[in-house]
């Protein structure tokens, strides 16, 4: 007997489809006004934010970059987070430029097969993070009006995303890891400008050809990066003229109620669980003194899910390999939960430091909701530094005692 899942998925898909076109005819006049939205954030924002990083992290894959760090912080990534240090470069560009760079790139790296399916699903479980300057511009300057906020969230979001990694590093143990070998008797340093240049003379392209390739490829990265944008903008106009957006506020604000939190916040919930932008900039107007800790901790969990509509490229991304969806899932949800209550503990102990920082008596007109957190005084600066390395040096102390522990 044949199974009657297929039947029901291709049922469901034909049947979303269907109401989606019907509600396209319906409200015309908003899918037009939300797909002019979407399509200004893309451009305004994302497109020029995004091309640099996807062209010099193309040029940098055909120069051998990877396979230089994989060599030079194999001894740190594989027992830290049991991936290759080839996984360093997808670490260090998805830190720098944001979601969804880190998938391209660990699709790139199983397709050269530096890494194995395991690895490259543990590696963007965690290296998939929004971009500093979107967290401390657009959000907490452009929603929040504090440079402090940006301070907690940029600590919080990165040293979760870590947290994600030492945790994820557990996922699939028993599938073999790509094989490294080392020469003993030659410096690390060497070894690795040794595999860049092999890497660097396989790959063959002149480099005018590189950065032709590079500049095509991060072109149509992009489209598919803007495409998934206007429609998910579009899908929720949809879903608020439906008023089913509400009908999820309503179920969100009932068990924020049972759990003692404002049921004020649902909105900003469930937006976030669509889009992170509409989410981050709900959960901003319920900003006051008697709800901070708990908006910011909304807004660092709504940062750190990311939208489906940065799940939707990340899933079209990974199907190019045999890279799973699922792990990525996970990964995003742990980030997420990591991330409300890491703002909630040690970020609020961070926002009262640097709310009393403010109020020193040699800076009282010190204005920190038109400044940006690079102009910030030194020793705000510094202490945020000081938290946020603490916390991650305390991660990594975790995670290697384990190790030792194990051995």
């Amino acid at each position: 007997m044949r199974s009657v899942k297929p039947y029901l998925t291709t049922l469901f898909f034909a049947i979303f489809g269907f109401i989606l076109a019907i509600s396209l005819v319906i409200f015309p006049e908003a899918s037009f006004a939300a797909s002019l939205r979407g399509l200004k954030i893309w451009w305004d924002v994302v497109f020029p934010a995004l091309l640099p990083f996807f062209i010099t992290s193309e040029i940098l894959l055909g120069l051998g970059l990877a396979h230089f760090m994989g060599v030079l912080l194999e001894p740190f990534m594989r027992p830290v987070f049991n991936i290759p240090g080839s996984g360093s470069f997808v670490w260090t560009m998805g830190f720098a430029s944001g979601y969804p760079v880190s998938a391209k790139l660990t699709t790139r790296l199983r397709e050269r097969k530096l890494i194995s399916r395991a690895e490259g699903e543990r590696l963007v479980s965690y290296t998939t993070t929004a971009d500093p300057v979107f967290i401390t511009g657009a959000v907490a300057v452009g929603f929040f009006h504090s440079v402090k906020v940006g301070i907690v969230l940029l600590a919080v979001h990165y040293a979760s995303a870590i947290l994600v990694g030492l945790v994820m590093a557990f996922h699939n143990r028993k599938e073999p890891g790509t094989p490294h070998q080392m020469n003993g008797k030659e410096a690390r340093l060497y070894q690795a400008l040794r595999a860049m240049h092999r890497a660097r003379i396989q790959d063959g392209r002149a480099f005018g050809k590189l950065m032709g390739d590079a500049v095509a490829a991060s072109l149509q990265l992009q489209l598919m990066v803007g495409g998934f944008m206007i429609f998910f903008s579009v899908f929720l106009s949809l879903l608020m003229k439906l008023h089913i957006i509400t009908f999820f506020s309503h179920l969100a604000g009932l068990c924020l109620s049972l759990a003692g939190y404002p049921a004020e916040a649902s909105q900003a919930f469930v937006f976030g669980l669509f889009e992170v932008t509409l989410g981050a900039k709900q959960a901003s107007e319920l900003f006051s003194s008697d709800l901070a800790v708990f908006v910011i901790a909304s807004g660092s969990a709504i940062l750190a899910w990311g939208g489906l509509s940065v799940h939707a490229q990340v899933a079209s991304i990974l199907a190019e390999t045999d890279i799973r969806y699922l792990p990525f899932l996970i990964g995003r949800t742990l980030h997420a939960v990591f991330s409300f209550f890491l703002t909630y503990t040690a970020g609020s102990y961070l926002y009262k430091r640097l709310q009393e920082y403010t109020t020193l008596a040699w800076a009282p007109n010190l204005d920190t909701s038109r400044m940006s957190l690079w102009t910030l005084p030194s020793y705000q600066a510094l202490s945020t530094l000081a938290c946020a390395g603490i916390l991650i040096l305390a991660l990594f102390i975790l995670r290697l005692s384990f190790l030792l522990y194990r051995k």
